[in-house]
């Protein structure tokens, strides 16, 4: 009876497993069990970090937009308000880049709604 050697798709697993904590510090990089409680943490964090991101961007935006709007005499609340009243629908996204690089054109939004 010829030889058969098993575990291959084992063994996979936990080269993947080592792949992935590539360049973390110490035993993790090198330890499956430290290597995959690195993981658990590192893309729970990764998670929770694409929600966040959302989140700072928006701020950001707010920021942007509130202070090309005192600029122009003008609050960010009112500013938003007036927009809605307006039915203007430019996001906050677009707004905030027209505050940084194209401030005539944000102006002319200013006066459309003031």
């Amino acid at each position: 009876m010829s030889r058969v050697k098993r575990g291959t798709i084992a063994h996979k697993r936990r080269e993947k497993v080592l792949k992935y904590t590539k360049g973390y510090r110490w035993s993790r990089k090198s330890k499956e069990r430290a290597a995959k409680e690195a993981l658990l943490h590192a893309w729970t964090h990764a998670f929770r970090g694409r929600k966040e991101k959302k989140r700072n961007y928006r701020a950001l935006w707010n920021v942007k937009i509130g202070a090309a709007t005192r600029a122009e005499g003008m609050n960010y609340s009112t500013f938003i308000a007036a927009l809605k009243k307006g039915k203007i629908d430019l996001d906050r996204k677009i707004l905030a880049d027209l505050a940084e690089h194209e401030s005539e054109v944000f102006k002319q939004v200013v006066a459309k709604v003031k």
